[in-house]
C-alpha cells in the first residue's frame, strides 16, 4: 500500500465520521477500503467501553463473506464472567499492556486465544490485534482503550508492508470510532439525566440561561405513599433498590405514554405531556397512569416475595402554563419546568392520602379531557392548596 492509499483510506474514514457514520459504519468504510486497497481483510472486531447506564462495553464485527455486519453490547461484569472473553486476545492486550498480538494461524502457530481454531478452519491464515490506549485526560466512563483485531485469508497471510499499513490506519479509525462513541454517549447522558425531550432541546443549542418558554402543558407529579416512614424503618441497604424499582415503573409508564420525564426529586418525579391538542395530552398522562397501576402489584407481589418493603404512588395531575427552559446559576443549570402550575400539582398529589385517592386531578385537567371522554371522575370538593389562594376543585377517578 502506498503512501497516497493510506492518506486516501484515512480520508475516506474522516469523510464517514464527519458525516455521522457510527462505530459499525467505520469499522466496515475501513474494512472494505483495505480490501479494495490490497489487504485482504476477512474479518474484523473492534471493542471499546462506553458510559451508559446499562452497558458498560460494545463490540463492533465486520466480515468479508456477511453482508450484515453485527453490534454487541454488555452489561456490567457480563464480560468479566465469560471464558471466551477472558480466553481472548483483546483480553491478553488488556492484562499485559502490550499494543499488539499476532498469530500466524494459518502456518503452525499455537491456537491459543478463543476463536482462533474456528477461523483457521474456515480458512483464515493470519490474525493481529491492536490496543490503541486514550490517556487519562480524555477517557470517558470505561472508554479508555479501542481494542481491534484483523484477520486475513490471503494465502501468505498479512505480508509486513501491509502489517505496517494497519500500524498506520488502525489509530485512526481508534480516532474516528471514538469520535462516532462520544456522540452516542452525549445523546445517552443527556437523555437519561434530563429526559428526551429537554436533552433534544439542550442538544439543539437551547443552554442560554435564563432563556425560558412558556408552553401549556399536562404535569405529572407523583411520589411514594410513606417514604419517608419507610426510610426510617427499613435497611439503609433497601432504600435505592425502593427507589429505582418504583421510578423504573413510574418512569417508564410515562415514557409508554409519550410523556416526558423531567426531574427525579427525592421520591417524586415531575414529567410533562404536551402532544397534540391538550386533550390529547391530558388523555396520555391518564394512559401513563393506568400503565402504572397494571405495574404497581407485580412488583409489590415480587418484592414480598423478595422479603423487601413495598409501597404505592400517589399521583396529582394539572393542566396550565409552565415555564420551560434553562434555570440556574452562571455555572449550574437545570433545563425543566417551573411555574404555578408545578407548584400546584406537587399539591394536589400531597392531598391523595387524606383522600384515600392514588390520584387526583385539578378542575382543568378534566374539563380538557372533553365530553367525549370515557374517563369517569367525581369530585371531591373544593380544597385550599398549600400556598395557594384561591380553593380549587379537586377529582378523582369514579370508583
Amino acid at each position: 500500500m502506498t503512501d497516497a492509499i493510506i492518506v486516501n483510506v484515512g480520508s475516506l474514514l474522516a469523510r464517514r465520521a464527519l458525516a455521522g457514520g457510527n462505530e459499525l459504519d467505520l469499522l466496515a468504510v475501513f474494512c472494505e477500503s483495505c480490501r479494495q486497497n490490497g489487504i485482504l481483510l476477512g474479518r474484523a472486531v473492534a471493542f471499546m467501553g462506553t458510559l451508559h447506564p446499562i452497558y458498560e462495553e460494545r463490540a463492533f464485527r465486520w466480515d468479508w463473506k456477511e453482508p450484515v455486519e453485527s453490534i454487541s453490547e454488555y452489561e456490567a461484569d457480563q464480560l468479566l464472567s465469560a471464558d471466551s472473553w477472558r480466553r481472548s486476545a483483546l483480553f491478553h492486550l488488556a492484562q499485559t499492556g502490550d499494543t499488539e498480538v499476532r498469530r500466524r494461524i494459518g502456518f503452525g502457530d499455537r491456537l491459543d486465544f478463543s476463536g482462533l481454531e474456528a477461523l483457521a478452519a474456515s480458512g483464515h491464515t493470519d490474525f493481529i490485534a491492536f490496543a490503541c490506549r486514550f490517556g487519562k485526560d480524555v477517557v470517558v466512563g470505561d472508554m479508555n482503550c479501542f481494542y481491534s483485531y484483523f484477520t486475513t485469508v490471503a494465502p501468505n497471510g498479512f505480508s509486513e508492508a501491509e502489517l505496517a499499513d494497519l500500524r498506520i490506519l488502525v489509530p485512526q479509525l481508534a480516532l474516528a470510532s471514538r469520535a462516532a462513541a462520544l456522540t452516542g454517549i452525549t445523546r445517552t447522558v443527556a437523555s437519561v439525566y434530563l429526559g428526551e425531550d429537554a436533552a433534544r432541546e439542550v442538544l439543539n443549542g437551547e443552554i442560554v440561561r435564563g432563556h425560558a418558554s412558556r408552553i401549556d402543558a399536562v404535569v405529572w407529579y407523583s411520589d411514594l405513599e410513606g417514604f419517608t416512614r419507610l426510610s426510617d424503618i427499613s435497611d439503609p441497604d433497601e432504600i435505592i433498590p425502593l427507589l429505582n424499582d418504583y421510578s423504573d415503573a413510574v418512569i417508564s409508564s410515562v415514557h409508554e405514554a409519550d410523556g416526558n420525564v423531567l426531574k427525579l426529586i427525592g421520591d417524586g418525579t415531575l414529567a410533562i405531556f404536551r402532544a397534540g391538542t391538550v386533550g390529547d395530552a391530558c388523555r396520555s398522562a391518564l394512559k401513563a397512569y393506568y400503565r402504572l397501576r397494571s405495574k404497581i402489584p407485580v412488583l409489590n407481589a415480587r418484592r414480598q416475595i423478595e422479603g423487601r418493603p413495598v409501597t404505592d404512588v400517589y399521583l396529582g395531575l394539572h393542566l396550565g402554563e409552565v415555564f420551560y427552559g434553562n434555570i440556574g446559576s452562571r455555572d449550574r443549570l437545570d433545563f425543566t419546568v417551573v411555574g404555578r402550575t408545578v407548584n400546584e400539582a406537587a399539591r394536589i398529589a400531597g392531598l391523595c392520602h387524606e383522600h384515600s385517592a392514588n390520584m387526583l386531578m385539578s378542575s382543568k385537567f378534566v374539563t380538557a379531557l372533553g365530553r367525549d371522554s370515557t374517563i369517569e371522575t367525581a369530585s371531591i370538593g373544593r380544597h385550599v392548596l398549600r400556598g395557594v389562594t384561591k380553593p380549587m376543585e379537586l377529582f378523582a377517578l369514579a370508583s
